[in-house]
């Protein structure tokens, strides 16, 4: 089965394209769905989330205040790296359990819906790395158009993740996602031509 890594800032519409692959019948395993599944109230992760971040960070129900996590988390290099040290291991179980089950099913190529898909070196283990890539002030306008982050934590979320020159250094396939959602279409339907035509050895 071939794996498609599909990554890109916050903020870049990573997430549309994954949506419109998975339309065309792709598998897509979504990191950021499997980060939700793990920090279920109850689960071991979500311990360790509020031992290194503070009870607080848990409402009267047990559940996890995400933006109050993400606040604490993306505040300096070292909490953000606390934070991937107690998610990443949880994730990337799941994923692979994901990927077994695809294959399983018979599919020949699936995608893993990544944000930190050349930070962590994932994507040495991709078949085609695909990057959707938008500016950095537009991925800001957005984020705080249509997410309701201010510029301040829309900023500090960017500069924790690695520079868009690295991203589209290590991209077999850059998506240009800087205009209209409607310029996403024939991109798309060009990389599931490449996807189509990778031979797997």
């Amino acid at each position: 089965m071939k794996l498609i890594g599909l990554t890109g800032g916050i903020g870049s519409g990573k997430s549309t394209v994954a949506k419109m692959l998975a339309q065309d019948g792709f598998p897509v395993v979504d990191a950021d769905k499997i980060s939700r599944e793990i920090v279920e109230p109850g689960s071991p992760t979500l311990s360790a989330l509020a031992d290194g971040f503070g009870s607080d960070i848990l409402d009267s129900n047990g559940d996890l205040i995400r933006a109050e996590l993400a606040r604490r988390a993306f505040a300096s290099e070292e909490k953000t790296q606390l934070l991937n040290s107690i998610t990443h291991p949880a994730i990337q179980q799941r994923v692979q359990e994901s990927f077994a089950q695809a294959e399983q099913e018979g599919a020949e190529a699936a995608i893993y819906d990544m944000p930190l898909l050349i930070e962590q070196g994932r994507h040495k283990e991709m078949d085609l790395v695909v990057v959707v890539d938008v500016a950095a002030d537009e991925r800001v306008k957005r984020l705080v158009e249509h997410r309701g982050l201010d510029e301040e934590d829309a900023r500090n979320r960017i500069a924790r993740q690695i520079s868009d020159d690295e991203r589209r250094a290590a991209a077999d396939v850059i998506i240009d996602n800087n205009g209209p959602v409607e310029a996403l279409g024939p991109q798309v339907e060009m990389l599931i031509q490449r996807i189509n035509s990778l031979n797997v050895y």
